[in-house]
């Protein structure tokens, strides 16, 4: 396992004794949780996907054409070559 002290090089962190020994207590307490996490047995038990009772609320992916480029630019102040035309912000 490695150390605190690994963590903090590979981090570029420079930390006084008294923040690695506050780090290693947390992070022994995290390493505990998940041992007795570890232990649960969750043989058969599905995976969860979505806390959601969704099935594939999506719709069918149907092209529709609703507005022609005639009709988007119909209103634009200037136009160019079927394009929306504005002023230069760069130079």
């Amino acid at each position: 396992m490695r150390d605190i002290k690994d963590y903090e090089s590979m981090a570029k962190l420079a930390l006084s004794e008294t923040e690695r020994e506050w780090v290693s207590a947390r992070a022994e307490r995290l390493i505990k949780s998940f041992a007795e996490i570890e232990g649960v047995d969750t043989g058969g038990v599905e995976p969860l996907i979505t806390v959601l009772g969704l099935n594939n609320a999506f719709r069918e992916d149907i092209r529709v054409k609703t507005v022609s480029r005639e009709e988007l630019l119909a209103n634009a102040p200037e136009q160019y070559d079927g394009y929306f035309q504005v002023p230069k912000t760069l130079e």
